[in-house]
């Protein structure tokens, strides 16, 4: 890929609102995952490892935790002289009247400047709330064997979830035909993964159209993919094959910490050819006390385990006491499960106490419970 041949923007605005209290104050995004990450991470280190070396991420919601985070492009090796990652807000309340972007597409509209600043002949677009390990550069050449206006990224979910996902129709070429955003009935179930790539200048033209037109949900599901489709362009699907987790919910995202539990896991966050970078913690070696056990887990530097942990993640300075009891469960950096304590399928949140004997979860429930207070 030559240099700016192809920029990326990151789209980090959402809510997150599935996410309930951990995003009464972070940014989706920001959320943290996997013992020591931010689910940011995995697109920012995603371009850095496919080369791409201008990104903006594109904030809105509670960002101010999310600013300074990305803002250090040093953490992901963006911060040369020809690189960088770019924090982009909303900027047009002036002008229409807006402090928010109005849908994905139009968080890109906001932003035509800073994207011809950089003049890229294509443009990547992703979400920032995805757990996955991708190499762009590889769709990028799927995209130009195609002589595609756009390549979407799809991979094949259950009939059953195919529903929730805008969905691809596509001929024996993996040529998109046709375009459904959640479907009750799918007549398929290639899901897009909200990874576009888009040739630049096709997809302005389509923007600047879109901008002023009141009807428009100014959305690249319900509004750019069709325009493009009914334009007779070219639009390509790119078959990912690996591990990929929408984190937008309270189970999927306890789902996602658990599946780094299992032989061989997918995502393989050790992998030293496609590293995912982070912020390093500044703490000490995890402590196991001599009267711990522990039972397949994944626990993160600056922890003291000295109960018992069984199936579960333990995120950066968690510390869990004398006879608790870890089951099933997720830790969040900071969390301290105090002598006694008994958490069995919960996902408990950032800085939260769990006192002497108290009793969090049940191994019976259906759904992952959520602890965002102390008990």
């Amino acid at each position: 890929m030559k240099q700016n041949e192809m920029l990326a923007m990151i789209l980090a605005g959402g809510r997150g609102s599935r996410l309930h209290d951990l995003t009464n104050k972070v940014a989706k995004p920001a959320v943290a995952y996997g013992g020591k990450y931010r689910i940011v991470d995995f697109p920012l280190s995603n371009c850095a490892n496919s080369g791409i070396d201008v990104v903006g991420v594109l904030t809105q919601y509670e960002s101010v935790l999310l600013n300074s985070y990305v803002a250090k492009g040093g953490l992901w090796g963006l911060d040369t002289k020809d690189s960088g990652v770019f924090v982009l807000t909303p900027r047009e309340k002036a002008d229409a009247g807006l402090d928010v972007y109005r849908g994905t597409a139009d968080a890109i509209t906001q932003n035509i400047d800073f994207i011809d600043s950089y003049n890229p002949k294509y443009l990547l677009v992703l979400s920032g709330d995805h757990i996955y390990k991708m190499n762009y550069d590889k769709m990028l050449d799927c995209h130009k064997k195609a002589g595609a206006a756009a390549t979407i990224a799809v991979m094949p979910v259950s009939m059953e979830e195919a529903s929730r996902f805008g969905i691809m129709i596509t001929d024996e070429n993996d040529k998109i035909i046709d375009f459904e955003e959640k479907p009750a009935h799918p007549r398929s179930t290639l899901a897009s993964m909200g990874i576009y790539i888009f040739d630049w200048q096709k997809l302005r033209a389509i923007l600047v159209a879109d901008k002023d037109d009141p009807d428009s949900a100014h959305d690249f599901g319900k509004t750019i993919i069709p325009t493009l489709l009914n334009a007779g362009e070219t639009l390509v699907a790119f078959r990912f094959e690996g591990y990929w987790k929408d984190v937008g919910t309270i189970d999927s995202l306890w789902e996602a910490n658990m599946d780094l539990l299992t032989d061989n896991n997918d995502l393989q966050l050790d992998d030293p050819s496609w590293k995912i970078y982070t912020e390093d913690a500044n703490a000490l070696p995890a402590y196991i006390g001599p009267d711990a056990s522990i039972d397949v887990a994944y626990i993160t530097q600056g922890c003291v385990i000295e109960g018992e942990v069984k199936h579960s993640v333990i995120f950066t300075g968690a510390k869990v006491g004398k006879g608790a009891k870890i089951i099933d469960s997720v830790l969040m950096p900071g969390v301290v499960v105090e002598d006694g304590a008994v958490v069995t399928r919960a996902l408990v949140a950032d800085n939260v106490k769990i006192s002497k004997d108290a009793v969090v979860g049940s191994a019976d429930s259906k759904e992952i419970l959520l602890q965002a207070k102390d008990i």
